[in-house]
């Protein structure tokens, strides 16, 4: 029997099943922070009252982020699915994933890797511009001789790869510069207190071997699997396979995801500058940011007609016209018009994916709030409950679970938000 919704209103989760915080101090969550995400506790006890909805069937997280979904999951005991489509945060939700490895290898290697830094002696790196305002000279030599030491014993093997995690788990901590609350690195905004790499590095190892132990004590390998993929297409996922879906996908408020790992990418030479990014990571990903639309210089129209026979296809089209009317009297004149077409018009092909996974019977859950670029008022929540049963769903409501844009006195706009839950039955 499914619990009612009405007994998981505790206070614990109605004041954190949509945010990532308490994940930190998790077990295996807390090895990479990421705040796209919502409570691994919560998505843990949505599953575990609804398993019955995954007997003979398995669990899916279109945007799994760092893996947080899939790994309750696995602490769940159900078969387990993700897709990500950032090709770095994807290795970072693999590597989670790699909790039953042996101990005691990742523990000699780990000691390898230090061991092989601390006696190198190396000139100074030849540094990206964005790694020398972010790092010391000798906080950045200790980095690099512990990346160098890692690429000559690298072998990709599972211990192998939870060490290339612990090292980019201590990127923030012993970085001079500063980091915004959506992991935007800020340069010019320095910390006073920085932590010294191999000491830090040693600490990581012990933490994630601490966590692998408390996991691999009580949790069964079920094999959950993370796919570098769209969810706009769901890529390796079979036809009526799923049945039931716990996600949170990009919402439509110009966060870039690219530029939240961009310090990382840098740092191992997957990016030089900003500019790669969009190559390496934000083209893989859905449009919700007006930076993605203006690069590849999508235009309106062809977006809109994507979206006709839509119910809300005068309203969208209403709100992107006030977009276009309203960027012309903003100095940045940015595409939000485009990007709120392009959004939806994406957000369609993730719906028609999910119909084409989902058994029936199945049940999705999207955790999402609204949007008003510019101070225009998008309807995220309704719309995309729309489209589902647009593709074939059977019902949709939403629960709110808390307000947005309500405390902040800087905000650009007045509009009140919310974020909640999105419960779409197949």
């Amino acid at each position: 029997m499914i619990q009612p919704l009405s007994e998981l209103h505790t206070t614990k989760w109605q004041n954190s099943k949509s945010t990532f915080i308490h994940n930190m101090i998790l077990p295996i969550h807390g090895w990479y922070r990421f705040p796209a995400g919502f409570s691994a506790e919560w998505v843990e006890t949505v599953i575990r009252n609804r398993r019955g909805l995954v007997n003979g069937l398995s669990f899916l997280d279109p945007f799994a982020g760092i893996g947080t979904a899939v790994l309750a999951a696995e602490k769940a005991g159900v078969r387990a699915y993700g897709i990500e489509a950032q090709p770095f945060i994807a290795r970072i939700a693999r590597t989670k994933l790699l909790w039953y490895t042996d101990r005691q290898r990742f523990y000699d290697l780990a000691e390898a890797i230090i061991n092989a830094a601390q006696s190198r002696r190396d000139p100074p790196p030849t540094c990206p511009p964005l790694i020398q305002k972010c790092y010391s000279e000798n906080i950045v030599r200790h980095l690099y001789n512990l990346r160098y030491a890692w690429e000559d014993l690298h072998d990709e093997s599972p211990a192998s790869e939870l060490a290339w995690l612990a090292i980019v788990s201590i990127l923030r901590p012993c970085s001079l510069a500063g980091t915004a609350p959506w992991q935007y690195i800020l340069p010019r905004k320095t910390k006073v207190k920085v932590s010294p790499p191999y000491e830090t590095f040693r600490l990581q190892v012990q933490r994630m071997l601490s966590d692998m132990a408390v996991w691999q004590s009580f949790a069964a390998r079920y094999d959950g699997e993370i796919l570098q993929a769209d969810a706009r297409l769901c890529p390796g996922i079979s036809d009526c396979s799923i049945g039931l879906v716990i996600t949170s996908p990009p919402y439509a408020n110009n966060y870039d995801y690219a530029d939240a790992t961009r310090l990382e990418m840098t740092f191992f030479g997957e990016v030089k500058g900003w500019g790669d990014l969009h190559e390496k990571a934000r083209r893989w990903l859905m449009r919700s940011c007006s930076q993605h639309v203006s690069i590849e210089q999508a235009t309106l129209a062809p977006l809109l007609e994507s979206l006709s026979g839509v119910t809300f296809f005068s309203e969208i089209t209403d709100v992107c016209e006030r977009l276009t009317q309203e960027k012309l009297t903003h100095g940045g004149k940015k595409d939000y018009d485009v990007m709120i077409a392009a959004y939806f018009s994406d957000m369609k092909s993730v719906w028609k994916s999910l119909r084409r996974v989902c058994a029936d019977g199945s049940e999705v859950c999207f955790v999402i709030g609204d949007s008003a670029p510019y101070g225009v008022y998008v309807p995220v929540d309704k719309w995309l409950g729309e489209i589902a049963i647009l593709v074939g769903f059977k019902s949709y409501r939403f629960e709110k679970l808390r307000d947005r844009n309500i405390k902040w006195k800087n905000r650009k706009h007045r509009v009140p938000l919310h974020e909640g839950i999105l419960w779409v039955q197949g």
